[in-house]
């Protein structure tokens, strides 16, 4: 089961039900040394490691989440970077190639993870989105490599197919779907509207805020799941407004812009309806041109503890242009496990890195970074990674066992903080 609760305090949850895990939803081409991570399995494939660590990163440059392309090419570049600086895995560095994941509407997935594989990558960061992941996993886990994504939430990876080589940083939208819907009844709203785009991302995480805002006592009036790749969201707004609810949740990525131009069109503004959003629209970049205060006071939630002011300056220095954080924590995390998890594997090989994921994970001395790690290592030591993201300790899903969400709040700006109004803590027990 999850439990939920607030950092320092137990939260009073609408309902004692078990979560299952569900959905959310990448870069550029260079070569640089990495490391893959992953589960282990008899029927992976057998491969043969090279001696250098190559960690290729899928991750979104074009497609509806391209905002979400910086923070986390910039966790990995940070890791990547740390990793080399500490005399790299294997006694080599660790070399990196940027791709770009696209999305669903375009195969530019597909062919990256080709060119990827070409160049012989251990291990793959990505994608961002949950369905780009499932379209690619195959192909990946196919060829003995381990699939780490700091960003899919769906549900289905927690018991996909994958040969024991599939991992995530990021927790599942259940987890996620919880506290948003704690969240709306605790904020006093007894009827809501949900607006989700039709995918498994959408679908999977509207489900899991609707069932708890039922079961904390709110009534769903009306649920629109729509096509994101709609020209027009009028008559989809407009049967969330015959319904007049208090509230309006927002599930989608970045088509999002367009459906708050219609709320306010259609004088649902947020200073008279409530709106939530969600880790695939919470955005700082995708708004700011909109009417100064069209967001103001609009609540949202994405995974991930607070990052501290030390790591975001780092990540500055990696990329000069951040806007936003999100999903750089997970990012870092997924490639520091990768390579602390090859390191003790004393191999490049995507099978037995994965097989060493968990282990590197959980259970020994802590630490929370490479270079303290891999010291520890080098005395003798069974080590417990500690990540930004959170302590990421691998169930035998290769989910995370434990996870944060942040409560966040936009400004007149059309901005949210670096920093949220409150962080939730979920423990997922087998």
């Amino acid at each position: 089961m999850i439990r939920i609760a607030p950092v320092g305090r137990v939260l009073a949850v609408a309902a004692a039900t078990s979560l299952a895990l569900t959905a959310c939803g990448g870069g550029s081409n260079t070569a640089t040394p990495e490391s893959p991570s992953a589960a282990p399995s008899s029927a992976a494939p057998a491969a043969k490691g090279d001696g250098t660590l190559t960690l290729g990163s899928l991750l979104p440059q074009t497609g509806s989440l391209a905002f979400l392309g910086p923070p986390e090419f910039a966790g990995v570049d940070l890791a990547v970077k740390e990793i080399n600086e500490a005399g790299g895995v294997l006694g080599k560095p660790v070399a990196k190639i940027h791709t770009d994941s696209g999305d669903t509407t375009t195969n530019i997935a597909s062919q990256s993870v080709d060119k990827l594989l070409t160049q012989n990558a251990d291990a793959i960061i990505g994608a961002a989105s949950s369905s780009v992941s499932e379209s690619v996993i195959d192909k990946i886990t196919g060829a003995g490599v381990v699939h780490f994504s700091p960003a899919n939430t769906s549900d289905k990876f927690t018991t996909i197919e994958d040969k024991g080589l599939y991992f995530r940083t990021a927790p599942p939208d259940q987890l996620q779907g919880r506290v948003l819907g704690d969240l709306i009844v605790a904020d006093g709203n007894a009827s809501i509207g949900i607006m989700a785009m039709q995918d498994s991302y959408g679908t999977g995480l509207a489900d899991q805020v609707a069932k708890t805002v039922q079961d904390g006592g709110g009534e769903v009036v009306e649920r629109v799941d729509y096509d994101p790749k709609a020209a027009d969201f009028s008559a989809d707004v407009a049967k969330i407004k015959a319904k007049n609810p208090q509230a309006v949740v927002l599930i989608g990525f970045e088509e999002t812009s367009k459906v708050i131009g219609e709320l306010v069109k259609q004088g649902m503004p947020a200073d008279k309806v409530k709106w939530y959003m969600v880790d695939g629209n919470m955005s700082n970049t995708n708004y700011v041109k909109m009417p100064k205060g069209t967001l103001k006071g609009v609540k949202g939630t994405y995974p991930g503890a607070a990052a501290p002011d030390e790591f975001r300056q780092s990540l500055m220095a990696v990329d000069p242009k951040l806007e936003d954080f999100t999903y750089a924590p997970e990012s870092y995390d997924a490639a520091n496990l990768i390579a602390l998890a090859a390191e003790v594997a004393k191999s490049d090989v995507g099978a037995d890195i994965a097989a060493k994921l968990a282990e590197v994970s959980k259970g020994g001395e802590k630490c929370t970074n490479f270079k303290t790690c891999s010291e520890l290592l080098k005395a003798g030591k069974d080590i417990d990674y500690d990540g930004v993201s959170g302590p990421v300790e691998f169930n035998d899903a290769g989910d995370p066992a434990v996870a944060t969400i942040g409560i966040y709040q936009y400004g007149d700006d059309n901005k949210y903080p670096v920093k949220a109004l409150e962080y939730r803590t979920g423990n997922i027990e087998g």
